[in-house]
């Protein structure tokens, strides 16, 4: 006799982890939970292609745990055109830990989730990204050789961050060198929203060249801290979307480009550190095009940090990373020619040029 199973309306999910949305022929997802420690996390393991998978831990209060493994899935995906439009051999992973970094975050709780890490034997590499630290990376590098932007007293290259920056302040004067017909920035209003340690050193680099710069966080403390330190305003107005500025540079999480906010830009350029800053890639993307929005790919511009973390692996040192986080520049300037010759928007454009490197060197690997 077989007894049907039926599963209780509450506990049935419209969209399982194969339908959700955000999945993109992912490798493996792995849900890392322990009840002594607190810890529920998520491992986003996108494609291994071109080799292991590197990306940072988020850890955030995320709404609830659906939401958190939407948020792993795209970022983890976005870390695999990252390394490939940069011309590292990395693939593409994630990993974001469900609890409020400020609250919740124990030693306990981060070597428990290096002792995952290293389950993978290597499959994914760590890194810190919002809500984990430098001593956090070395707290992991104590458990697992998987793990990357350790400090530079343990040999590792540091906090990624000012490199982080660096390359989005290259993206953004090649966007702006393409749209207003110069590189030079003083003198043209940017409006940085999120103000952390990327978001600070790219005010850094924009005020110091001449910028008019326009700030805002949703740490009041913070933004009172940077205007005293940099002398950028603090944007007092009613919607920031709808600023009147030249540039925005998104800076904190991803998704600001959506149906609500869209059609109120002003800005003719959009250059930041967020990722996935289009909430559809698609739509978004296009409606920016035809708009005549210069965007500038986040995958690509922000691809600093992992360009300097990259360097653990492979052995060079700052001067080399900062080489190549420079060469974005060029990388940006080829990607708005080449969506504007193909009639294609400049995400399609990036996209297209990251995944034809995934796709030779999988024909490659097939060959051989």
């Amino acid at each position: 006799m077989i007894t049907e199973i039926v599963t209780p309306k509450e506990l049935q999910k419209v969209d399982p982890v194969f339908g959700q949305v955000s999945f993109n022929d992912h490798e493996q997802i792995v849900f890392c939970n322990d009840k002594d420690t607190g810890l529920k996390a998520i491992i986003g393991i996108h494609n291994t292609v071109l080799g292991p998978a590197l990306g940072g831990t988020r850890m955030w209060k995320y709404a609830n745990e659906w939401e958190a493994l939407n948020d792993v899935l795209r970022l983890s995906r976005g870390m695999t055109y990252k390394s490939a439009i940069s011309g590292l051999n990395l693939g593409g992973g994630k990993a974001v830990i469900i609890a409020d970094a400020k609250v919740d975050k124990t030693p306990e709780m981060i070597k428990k989730f290096a002792e995952y890490v290293h389950s993978l034997s290597g499959k994914y590499i760590t890194a810190e990204d919002v809500g984990t630290t430098t001593p956090d990376m070395d707290m992991i590098r104590d458990i697992t050789p998987y793990v990357t932007g350790i400090s530079e007293a343990r040999g590792g290259s540091g906090n990624p961050s000012p490199v982080t920056a660096y390359g989005v302040y290259m993206g953004m004067k090649a966007a702006a060198k393409y749209k207003f017909g110069s590189e030079k920035l003083d003198g043209k209003k940017v409006l940085v929203q999120g103000i952390g340690h990327v978001g600070e050193t790219l005010v850094d680099f924009l005020t110091k060249e001449g910028a008019l710069v326009q700030i805002t966080d949703i740490n009041e403390n913070r933004l009172q801290e940077m205007q005293s330190k940099y002398g950028a305003t603090i944007f007092k107005g009613a919607d920031l979307y709808a600023a009147d500025v030249d540039i925005y540079a998104p800076c904190a999480l991803g998704a600001t480009i959506n149906d609500d906010t869209i059609h109120k830009i002003k800005a003719q350029v959009i250059a930041g550190a967020a990722n996935n800053q289009l909430a559809n890639e698609q739509i978004h993307g296009q409606i920016l095009k035809e708009k005549g929005i210069a965007y500038a790919p986040d995958f690509l511009i922000n691809a600093g940090g992992i360009i300097n973390v990259y360097g653990e692996i492979v052995g060079y040192g700052k001067e080399e990373a900062l080489k190549r986080t420079e060469n974005i520049f060029n990388t940006t300037l080829e990607i708005f020619s080449f969506a504007e010759k193909q009639g294609i928007t400049t995400h399609q454009a990036a996209l297209s040029i990251a995944q034809k490197r995934i796709t030779d060197r999988k024909k490659e690997n097939q060959n051989t």
